[in-house]
């Protein structure tokens, strides 16, 4: 399988990781020059390969969505991880619609994101129950209109049941610190990335609980004072101009 790769990233310069299908990747051309970037990409297009200079383009199966393509990243480079690390979407604006801008605060300044080594991106923090009956079930791409197995989830990636409700924000980007990461195991992720392939609706699990992979809260609960909806910023249609 053919790939292109630029130099193994110096693991202080901060890298970008886009997870990718077959969204157009022309705003990379504008990324900040001091941050790496890995693509991993699903189209099985061999042309996907050709991206601009200084991104690494690495070949997957399309299987797993973003979770195992997230998950992929952090076993392969488990021992080569940046200093820190924004995982995003391939299309990352609809979630984030000034993610350019976020982007370049964090290639100036990647530590005071936040201190504890992790940091949603994103404008909406919203609240699921442990069955998907308050957002996925209801969610207009959900044609079924399935439940979510949050419980069965949380027991094959940490052993136990798991909370009542799950507080995130929308969208499956963050930023995380390589020692939050590298506080579990290699084997803890390798399992992580097995259930990213084998768990129903992995990736919709997954988006509720990165914080919770890496072990920390990334929403203050008292900060929220029961809030279950809050928009940080005014959600308006973007193209990621």
């Amino acid at each position: 399988m053919s790939q292109k790769t630029a130099e193994q990233p110096d693991p202080a310069t901060p890298e970008l990781v886009v997870a990718r299908y077959v969204e157009d990747l022309a705003w990379l051309r504008k990324r900040p020059t001091n941050l790496h970037v890995t693509v991993y990409d699903k189209s099985g297009q061999q042309e996907a390969a050709t991206q601009p200079n200084g991104v690494t383009v690495r070949l997957l199966p399309n299987v797993g969505r973003e979770a195992h393509t997230y998950l992929h990243h952090i076993v392969s480079r488990y021992d080569t991880l940046a200093e820190w690390t924004v995982f995003c979407q391939g299309k990352p604006f609809d979630h984030a619609f000034d993610f350019k801008k976020t982007l370049r605060d964090f290639a100036d300044n990647s530590i005071a994101f936040n201190p504890s080594g992790f940091h949603w991106l994103g404008h909406l923090i919203d609240t699921d129950d442990n069955r998907g009956d308050r957002l996925f079930r209801p969610w207009s791409k959900n044609e079924n209109g399935r439940g979510l197995d949050m419980v069965g989830f949380h027991r094959a990636v940490f052993g136990t049941d798991g909370p009542e409700t799950y507080t995130f924000v929308l969208g499956a980007q963050f930023a995380v610190h390589r020692d939050l990461i590298q506080h579990y195991s290699r084997a803890f992720y390798k399992q992580a990335l097995a259930v990213s392939v084998d768990f129903p609706d992995a990736a919709h699990c997954y988006e509720r609980n990165w914080d919770r992979i890496f072990g920390v809260s990334g929403i203050d609960p008292g900060w929220l004072a029961g809030r279950q909806t809050v928009y940080l910023k005014p959600m308006r249609h973007q193209t990621g101009s």
